[in-house]
């Protein structure tokens, strides 16, 4: 434009939409389908159950290695936050079966790959898109899964617990929790 090689042009205002959440009730469902449909593929379920747990945005559940997975004794804790969050025995169960399960492996140069969710290529994560894909194709809305589980944790628990467990900004969460209803300022 400085050079007059182009005429002006104008960029569109982008439009953001914010997802409407499931009900809780709706959440739990899916969560409950999620556990104990074996029919469905494991990926998906194990992304899924992030998801709607502790929800976390699949940008972030592809960058999990195995090594935020901690098995302590009796306990599964992934590390999302500090301190690691505990997983309930179902979920638990659901992880530890796909850890050693893993897809993409086989190749000689993703044989040693410590990522939770590995790409195709060596050494690369799943992209986000493609285990959203997934995770939807089970009938799981990943947003509005993920902006449901948030909400409801912030109505449960003190902002800053919930900030800290799960790798959230408590800016974040406070404003989540306002719009919410919930005000744990008291």
């Amino acid at each position: 434009m400085a050079s007059k090689l182009t005429r002006r042009f104008r960029l569109p205002t982008a439009v953001i939409r914010q997802a409407s959440p499931l009900s809780q009730h709706k959440r739990v469902d899916l969560l409950g389908r999620v556990l104990t449909d074996h029919d469905l593929p494991l990926r998906p379920r194990v992304a899924a159950a992030i998801v709607l747990l502790y929800a976390q945005p699949l940008s972030r559940v592809v960058r999990l290695t195995i090594d935020a997975v901690i098995h302590d004794d009796n306990q599964v804790l992934p590390r999302l936050g500090e301190p690691p969050s505990p997983v309930p025995a179902p979920v638990a169960d659901l992880l530890l079966s796909w850890i050693p399960n893993r897809d993409n492996m086989n190749t000689a140069t993703n044989r040693d790959s410590r990522w939770l969710f590995p790409g195709r290529r060596a050494g690369q994560p799943m992209h986000p898109d493609a285990l959203s894909a997934l995770v939807n194709d089970l009938g799981i809305p990943t947003i509005a899964s993920r902006v449901s589980a948030i909400r409801e944790h912030v109505l449960e628990m003190p902002v800053p617990v919930v900030a800290d467990a799960l790798g959230y900004h408590q800016v974040t969460t406070a404003k989540l929790a306002a719009q919410s209803g919930g005000a744990w300022s008291r």
